[in-house]
């Protein structure tokens, strides 16, 4: 069975006309059956899509014929099932929502540390590391001895650095994020606030679950992937958590077994901080969702929106 390609990318470039090329980029979408999210904003691009290998490719080389695209740089893997429900072109202010002003990626980022090179970082006793991403990500799977910040947004990221680093006493910083732009832009912070080493694992963890075998490997868990395979593990192959539509949360086997799981409206994440009006509409949507599945159709609803956070 042929499987469809998922392909993530990114890149921060100067685009003051990024209204304008909404259009072309939804219709070559459309017209090659591609499904997904693409972000755009004066800063750049960011998506992740799926199709047909003719149909990625097809796009890909369309950005490409732009000048400002044609060094644009992916990452692929493939699902078995198209794990999107429809495609969408969306205008914003940023591509990955830090909300500092005048922070721009284009004009400097830390050191980029290869997948092969990042082990050795790892390993190093005066190398603070962190997992830019947040907690529902980090809760299935992380890097060794790296630090969770426990953010709920990447917003949260500024304020946590202002309040447990100081660049005078940590002098070594690698961090690192799902497909590596929530690094390049946290990386451009930390250089406005001071930081002098900073490094940022290149392609972020899809790169290196990509490249590094198991036995090598310094990864633990699984890695949350904003698409409808909930994670992956090495290889890029699909994980083992579903997820809850009630919260986004990735849930495991024990949480799929426990009294506060129901399908569509809660899992042990939330069954505590979801109102019963919040619980009463889950329920509603999931008895849509299940409707549409007996008639043969999608139900856009039945996945939570998709947050190119990667």
């Amino acid at each position: 069975m042929q499987k469809f390609v998922v392909a993530a990318l990114y890149k921060f470039v100067t685009l003051p006309d990024f209204v304008d090329l909404q259009k072309s980029i939804q219709d070559c979408c459309k017209s090659n059956h591609i499904m997904g999210t693409i972000l755009l904003a004066k800063e750049g691009i960011n998506g992740t899509i799926a199709g047909s290998r003719k149909g990625i490719d097809t796009l890909l080389a369309f950005l490409r014929t732009d000048s400002r695209f044609k060094d644009l740089e992916h990452k692929e893997s493939y699902a078995d099932t198209i794990p999107f429900y429809r495609m969408k072109v969306r205008l914003k202010n940023e591509i990955v929502t830090l909300g500092v002003p005048d922070i721009d990626p284009h004009k400097g980022v830390g050191t980029y540390v290869s997948p092969r090179e990042w082990n050795a970082l790892l390993a190093d006793p005066d190398v603070i590391v962190i997992d830019t991403r947040n907690k529902y990500e980090v809760d299935v799977g992380t890097f060794k001895n790296a630090q969770n910040p426990s953010t709920t947004s990447f917003r949260e990221f500024p304020s946590y650095v202002k309040k447990n680093l100081d660049p005078k006493k940590h002098k070594k910083i690698a961090m690192f994020c799902t497909g590596g732009i929530r690094c390049e832009k946290a990386s451009s912070f930390m250089l406005s606030q001071g930081f002098k080493n900073v490094f940022h694992l290149q392609g972020g963890i899809l790169k290196y679950l990509e490249q590094i075998p198991v036995h090598e490997s310094q990864w633990e868990g699984e890695c949350f992937v904003f698409d409808n395979r909930v994670v992956v593990t090495h290889g890029l192959e699909k994980g083992s958590y579903q997820q809850c539509f009630g919260c986004r949360h990735p849930i495991s086997a024990n949480d799929l077994a426990s009294p506060q799981y129901k399908p569509g409206v809660s899992c042990p994440h939330c069954f505590e901080a979801n109102s019963a009006k919040t619980k009463a509409r889950a329920t509603e949507r999931h008895k849509q969702v299940q409707l549409a599945k007996k008639r043969g159709q999608a139900h856009i609803g039945s996945f939570a929106k998709n947050n190119q956070n990667s």
